[in-house]
């Protein structure tokens, strides 16, 4: 059976006792290469990570990557490019708004009168609404965050 382990804590781990890989592969009884291919984030048998448990002393859970961890963190990625790209929506939409107001100023001071205003005003309210919607999944977002961390 696979498993998963954990490559960044087994090299962190590793760095800190100042063991090279190969030191810790004779410590452990396995092969450098497998222990390479461990270090690369490939999954391992049970028998090395078993290994490399009882070289680094503890249990072999430990060397594991924990599934729900794992996907939490997945969801918690995904969520922030998602209001990440709902921010950088709001910040081109205030661009294109900034802009056609300019173009929007120029028109209406070659025409004399504000023939634009209709546009502005439903352009502004739409951009409000935007802003809006951005300012919403920010406080929702931190108030999951709040509520994973509880």
């Amino acid at each position: 059976m696979q498993l998963t382990p954990d490559a960044a804590k087994i090299k962190r781990w590793r760095e800190e006792r100042y063991w090279s890989q190969e030191h810790l592969a004779e410590l452990a009884g396995i092969g450098l290469r497998t222990l390479q291919r461990i270090e690369n984030g490939e999954t391992a048998s049970r028998e090395s990570l078993k290994a490399l448990a009882a070289a680094f002393d503890v249990d072999v859970i430990a060397l594991s990557v924990d599934a729900k961890t794992e996907a939490a963190k997945i969801v918690r990625s995904e969520r922030e490019k998602i209001t990440s790209g709902l921010r950088l929506s709001f910040w081109v939409h205030l661009a294109s708004y900034a802009f056609c107001m300019i173009v929007f100023a120029v028109i209406n001071v070659t025409e004399g009168y504000w023939v634009m205003k209709w546009a502005t005003l439903w352009w502004g309210v739409g951009l409000a609404g935007h802003g809006l919607t951005v300012v919403l999944v920010e406080l929702a977002a931190r108030y999951q965050r709040q509520a994973e961390e509880a």
